[in-house]
């Protein structure tokens, strides 16, 4: 009689085929790794809900999440997910939260998460654009407190997404570095156009 073999559990950090973290999952495991309860974040792109749910679990209890999309959809599918008592969710473009967030959060926030592209199971033709996306990045950096975090998957895949990802890198290079450390994560040995990855770390200025 044979005996079935089991396969083996996957390890924590992999994807679902066993493989390496896809782009959101690192984002997702950076940011775990750094928020507390009580932290103040954003989610930029919120999409259907998934990064914004995961981003009020990481700052529960007592945190909050400020969320933005153009899209009455993912409004309406976050609303389904989120706590509203953990979550203010706001139907605009992620270029306009420096004019949406209160003003005592300029320099409070703890991390920022952008998802670009597009929405899924929606219009694949309402994309993120690139000029409102490297507005938006503006904003967060100034937004962000020290010690914060900012974290971008980039889709070079999808129409306007080759472009969208080449200016974000022209963005990132020039980012002072006394101010920020920047880290690119990409799979290299794929022929297709693989989602990317971008970490802004605020740097903490070091005391006298």
């Amino acid at each position: 009689m044979n005996t079935p073999v089991s396969s083996p559990a996957l390890p924590s950090l992999a994807s679902p085929t066993g493989g390496l973290p896809s782009s959101v999952r690192w984002a997702q495991l950076i940011l775990a790794d750094r928020l507390r309860p009580g932290d103040v974040v954003v989610d930029a792109t919120m999409g259907n809900g998934h990064d914004t749910l995961f981003l009020s679990q990481c700052v529960s209890p007592g945190g909050h999440v400020h969320a933005f999309d153009v899209q009455t959809t993912a409004l309406e599918e976050t609303r389904k997910r989120v706590p509203a008592e953990t979550s203010t969710l706001y139907l605009a473009g992620h270029e306009t939260m420096r004019e949406k967030l209160p003003s005592e959060l300029r320099g409070q926030i703890a991390a920022i998460m952008f998802n670009l592209g597009y929405l899924p199971g929606s219009d694949k033709s309402c994309i993120t654009r690139t000029e409102t996306t490297l507005a938006a990045l503006a904003q967060a950096i100034d937004l962000m407190k020290p010690g914060g975090i900012l974290t971008l998957a980039v889709y070079p895949g999808h129409e306007g997404g080759a472009e969208e990802s080449r200016e974000i890198a022209k963005w990132m290079a020039e980012l002072d570095s006394r101010g920020f450390e920047v880290q690119h994560l990409r799979p290299v040995n794929r022929s297709a156009a693989p989602p990317e990855l971008w970490t802004i770390w605020k740097t903490i200025p070091m005391k006298k």
